[in-house]
């Protein structure tokens, strides 16, 4: 289980909030997403209460890091609440859109926070988990750690600035990581850019002690050791090759005709995913790559996540996974080759209610 540190007879006691629990102790402050038998999914109420807790700590000269932590023992955050979201587009998209505009301009604030901002990236961190942790000035992953952006899986286009992360990942690890959804650990996390320092799991505590008196830096230092080796190093030289292709169709079929066991094997995972957002993922990945700012990376995802709730595969796909559990999803169009070109524009253009404007004008 992942508890907070004991409290100090220095420590605030902890406030509660709706999901999140926020605590000041010595020169930290700490953040605990609370909803642990949802794996800490993040509903709109969780949003607003970590950014108020940033503006509160931001300028309060007592608190010098803040620290991201998950309640239970199964990980830090799975996501957004996708089942909310799959109600909500059944009625219109407009609070599910609501809930991505302040979603998003909190993980563009995490990125530019001017305090060491440390999240402890153990267990499952997926999704809305991964937006707010790997913008994170300090990102901390353990032997625990399973990592992934699954959103093709349900319809949607990896969000939350996870295009932004993905594609400056080497080589096309990134295309790779989007289009599939791949869990990773720790080591690979590293590689990917998705996060910096491993520290055994049993040792977060001790982290969590020491941040509230040292600098975040050093008190990292003192904990982080080696990860496990991983797997897309060695992948690296069929990955890079099959998913710099052009299209979607052309990645399968190199993965396909690579004579590499795992590269077919991944061609049939990529396969049982949303045609429609495997194609909008590797459109809006790649637009990502020429965009310079988080910012504007964001303003796309968000066109398209407003696209994709207006669609017929969001809500399929949830239904599938997480409503009726049967995991056979009837997606509409159901292969590669019917998914048109105006198909994925939708998800490049401009929502009904405007663009979120994070992004220069």
């Amino acid at each position: 289980m992942i508890a907070v540190p004991a409290e100090s007879p220095a420590a605030a006691p902890a406030v509660p909030g709706p999901d999140v629990l926020r605590r000041t102790e010595g020169r930290a402050g700490f953040l605990t997403l609370d909803r642990p038998r949802a794996l800490n999914a993040l509903t709109h109420p969780m949003i607003r209460a970590l950014d108020s807790a940033l503006t509160d700590w931001e300028h309060d000269p007592a608190v010098t890091t803040v620290v991201l932590r998950g309640a239970g023992e199964r990980g830090l955050c799975a996501g957004g609440d996708i089942r909310a979201i799959h109600d909500d587009a059944r009625a219109g998209g407009a609070a599910s859109a609501a809930f991505w505009r302040d979603e998003y301009r909190l993980n563009a604030r995490i990125a530019r926070y001017p305090k060491p901002y440390v999240a402890f990236m153990d267990g499952i961190v997926m999704g809305g988990g991964v937006g707010v942790s790997s913008h994170g000035s300090v990102r901390v992953v353990t032997e625990r750690s399973r990592i992934a952006m699954p959103e093709t899986g349900i319809g949607l286009v990896p969000d939350v600035g996870g295009t932004w992360l993905l594609g400056r990942a080497p080589g096309e690890l990134g295309t790779h990581l989007a289009l599939t959804g791949a869990q990773i650990g720790a080591a690979d996390a590293v590689l990917a850019g998705l996060a910096d320092h491993h520290v055994p799991a049993a040792a977060l505590d001790a982290l969590a002690a020491d941040l509230t008196r040292l600098p975040a830096g050093e008190a990292v230092a003192r904990h982080s050791t080696a990860p496990a080796p991983g797997v897309l190093a060695e992948r690296r030289e069929w990955i890079d090759a099959c998913y710099s292709a052009p299209t979607v169709e052309e990645i399968v079929d190199r993965l396909v005709d690579s004579g590499v066991p795992a590269a077919k094997e991944t061609a049939t995972i990529l396969l049982a995913k949303s045609p429609t957002a495997l194609k909008a993922t590797l459109a809006v990945l790649r637009a990502s790559r020429a965009l310079d700012s988080l910012e504007a990376v964001l303003d796309l995802e968000y066109r398209a996540s407003c696209a994709a709730v207006t669609g017929h595969d969001l809500v399929e796909g949830i239904r599938a996974q997480v409503v009726d559990k049967d995991r056979d999803p009837r997606w509409s169009p159901a292969t590669l080759a019917e998914v048109t070109d105006a198909d994925v524009a939708r998800y490049l253009a401009p929502p009904p209610g405007g663009d979120l404007g994070l992004g220069p004008a």
